[in-house]
């Protein structure tokens, strides 16, 4: 491809990208393909001779497309939203063209400060005290693991990367009940093991860990012979929303000196309004690392995730590796690569930059104040139906509900509503049984898109009970 094919067929891409999310709202949500059928259509070697990009396009829309599940589409009220705010998709268009690697400052300077602006642009939106600097990583999982690695490191003395673990015991993390998987993950990733990850219950109407259990959990330890290591406290958890008491923990953690996480990855992003930190984001700033997703609720392109670190040193002397071809001469410089896991970044700040600027702080934040008004307005409606019950009342914008039955009736009616296309939504667990979610964080979803809910699951259910 020469680069006037390359002009045309941008513009052609970029005219059915924009037909595309202007005929969302007609597709079904989810994927109605069956398992194996877009492979099928794939020939099963790869072709010797090249081949013109319209046949590739066409195949494009007719093998690839019908097997797509649309992330974007304004009625996705599943798991939690991907989003892709119109300015960042073009400012990933920018990113994919100049194709840097941003590595270290030397290999793409203007990526490196502009992602330390960026990053100092959302901790003022954030409410995050001065002081706090940060790095943008590719996932929350991966923020965490950084997270994790570091109170490892800081707990043997920093010497586990260069001995190993064999010889210094049981290394202990404390989390909730409510936890996201990716942190169950990160205790494998990095050796401490899921037999050490220490699970606290919850307790009050947020769902939060209980303070109390988890001094207690750390005195037995101690008294064991085990070493805690650190805690890690959530903002939103993904099954019910589930959110910590910041300061309680925190005291905690200082009595017995820890290193402290806090996984805000999706709620975190409501904190740039200014009328929830009192309930949700209260002492946030005595932890040591924090992380949300600008990526799933306020409209930067995926991948993208901010984590901020009060003291950046602890991460360094975890992960700060640097071979003499990656040696940077002259001033001191951040090179970021220093600060995760990866060696190879890719320009995610530019995004932030397009988008914040695209919209203003107070553009996001009416979407997201919208979304939770809404949830609740829905959440007053599905409470009306025969036979429904809440079970988690609204937190942010996510809530649960059963229908009337057991769990495989659950199960029957979320299966129901994906097949019927209109809307997707997911299950989920609580206390044994299994119970319906609802999230609304779609960046172009409408009022009428979020009440339309309420339609389909009562028409569905009466087709199917």
């Amino acid at each position: 491809m020469n680069w006037d094919e390359f002009a045309h067929w941008g513009k052609h891409i970029s005219d059915w990208s924009a037909e595309y999310h202007k005929t969302l709202r007609d597709r079904p949500v989810r994927a109605q393909t069956a398992v194996g059928e877009t492979a099928a259509q794939l020939p099963t070697a790869p072709p010797e001779g090249a081949e013109a990009m319209d046949a590739i396009m066409a195949d494009f829309e007719r093998i690839v497309m019908p097997g797509i599940t649309h992330w974007q589409h304004p009625r996705f009220f599943a798991y939690f939203p991907a989003n892709a705010a119109p300015p960042s998709m073009l400012a990933e268009q920018l990113v994919n063209t100049v194709a840097s690697q941003c590595m270290l400052w030397q290999t793409s300077p203007a990526a490196t400060e502009v992602e330390g602006v960026m990053v100092d642009w959302l901790r003022q939106a954030l409410g995050l005290a001065e002081g706090f600097t940060g790095v943008i990583q590719d996932s929350a999982s991966s923020a965490t693991l950084s997270a994790v690695l570091t109170m490892r490191e800081r707990a043997t003395g920093y010497t586990g990367n260069r001995d190993g673990l064999s010889d210094k015991g049981h290394l202990r993390i404390y989390c909730s009940t409510e936890v996201h998987s990716s942190i169950d993950r990160a205790c494998w990733v990095a050796g401490i093991g899921q037999a050490n990850l220490v699970k606290i219950p919850t307790t009050g109407p947020m769902y939060g860990m209980d303070a109390v259990a988890l001094q207690a959990a750390i005195r037995a330890d101690i008294a064991l012979g085990h070493t805690p290591a650190g805690i890690i406290a959530i903002t939103g958890g993904t099954g019910i929303g589930g959110s910590d008491s910041l300061g309680p923990i925190l005291e905690v953690a200082r009595a017995h000196d820890l290193y402290t996480h806090l996984d805000a990855a999706w709620a975190g992003s409501a904190m740039i309004c200014p009328e929830y930190r009192d309930e949700f984001w209260a002492d946030v700033d005595g932890f040591d690392s924090i992380v949300f997703n600008p990526h799933k609720w306020l409209g930067a392109q995926f991948d993208c995730s901010v984590q901020f670190l009060r003291d950046a040193a602890p991460q360094l002397n975890t992960l700060k590796i640097e071979p003499e071809y990656l040696k940077t001469t002259g001033d001191a410089v951040t090179n970021y690569s220093e600060w995760t896991i990866p060696l190879g970044r890719r320009f995610r700040a530019l995004k932030i930059w397009f988008l914040i600027r695209s919209y203003g702080l107070e553009g996001l934040r009416l979407r997201i104040r919208n979304h939770v008004k809404w949830a609740q307005e829905l959440c007053e409606e599905i409470r009306t139906l025969d036979g429904f019950e809440i079970v988690t009342e609204p937190i942010l914008s996510l809530f649960s509900f059963r229908c009337a039955g057991d769990d495989e009736m659950q199960q029957r009616l979320v299966d129901a509503l994906n097949d019927d296309g209109r809307i997707y939504l997911t299950q989920g667990a609580f206390e044994g049984q299994k119970i319906i979610r609802f999230q609304v964080g779609q960046f172009d979803a409408t009022r009428d898109d979020v009440m339309m809910a309420h339609k389909v699951i009562k028409e569905v259910w009466e087709q199917i009970k």
